[in-house]
């Protein structure tokens, strides 16, 4: 989808009427193309056009995962997605209420809404995700939702590390910080619980008030590794608020176990990492270069 009129005429292939007045495009996502778009009535939709083919085979799986979670958020007025266009091509649903804590300007730029560093939104945070983890692995097995037990999640990292390892150089250091984080037992969790795995403010919809209404791109989430829903925290705001959000996950009935704080630091600081596999997933040559600067910054 090259132009916006490509993605209208495409929605209204699937009966679905926008226009062109008022639309705004997002294009910080790696795995889609955002347009918002209002219809005849005023009702505001996103469009949602994935920008490769092993997206669009994910997406039965995400319908999954947000019949899951949508009740369990909802009783506390936080909106996921309802996708009423479900095709390969496209996605759309009725824009949820509240805006985006963090978007990107026409140049790539990070616009801020909100503070992440805010201790009210860190306790708002903690609560969502006390809320989230509640969903365990039997409820996510019974849902069709993918389910990693904790010895595959560090099985998994582990054999990530080693394709990582194997196609780019790796700066000494970063490897044997890698190699000291999977042998510390103490970091791994000793229960996996249903996570989204990409809640940053750019995915998290908030009110004037700072109330959270809404939480976006479902793409990765599966039961997994919970710090992994807490490392951009830490990455955006620090220690302090990473600690504050732990303490009212605590407070709402999440587990903490000893290690969770520092695993959520370790996932933030392996995002060389993470951006060296969406490379080889993507082949693009362009990617492979950043990726091979982020793992070996020194070269």
């Amino acid at each position: 989808m090259s132009t916006l009129d490509d993605v209208f005429g495409l929605a209204a292939s699937h009966g679905l009427h926008v226009s062109a007045e008022g639309a705004t495009v997002n294009e910080a996502g790696l795995d889609y193309r955002v347009v918002m778009a209002f219809d005849e009535t005023g009702r505001r939709w996103v469009l949602r056009i994935p920008r490769r083919t092993d997206v669009s085979e994910g997406m039965a799986a995400e319908v999954r995962i947000l019949d899951l979670v949508a009740p369990v958020l909802g009783s506390d007025g936080v909106a996921v997605p309802d996708w009423q266009v479900r095709a390969p091509e496209l996605i759309a649903y009725p824009a949820l209420p509240g805006a985006p804590g963090l978007t990107l300007s026409e140049t790539g730029e990070p616009l801020w809404h909100m503070d992440p560093a805010s201790p009210d939104y860190s306790a708002r945070l903690g609560r969502l995700l006390a809320r989230l983890h509640s969903l365990g692995a039997a409820e996510a097995e019974a849902s069709g939702v993918e389910v990693r037990s904790s010895e595959q999640v560090r099985q998994t990292w582990q054999d990530d590390v080693a394709r990582v390892s194997e196609a780019f150089t790796v700066a000494p250091a970063l490897a044997e910080a890698w190699q000291a984080w999977l042998e510390d037992d103490t970091c791994w969790p000793d229960r996996t619980v249903m996570t989204h795995g990409e809640i940053y403010p750019a995915h998290v919809l908030l009110d004037e008030h700072g109330t959270i209404t809404g939480v976006l791109d479902w793409t990765t989430a599966r039961v997994d590794d919970p710090a992994r829903d807490l490392a951009a925290q830490y990455g955006a705001a620090g220690e302090e608020m990473l600690q504050a959000t732990l303490a009212a996950y605590e407070q709402a009935g999440g587990h903490v176990h000893s290690g969770l704080a520092a695993q959520a630091r370790h996932l933030w600081e392996a995002s060389p990492l993470g951006y060296a596999l969406y490379a080889l997933t993507t082949g693009d040559e362009a990617d492979r270069a950043t990726a091979a600067a982020m793992l070996h910054p020194e070269a």
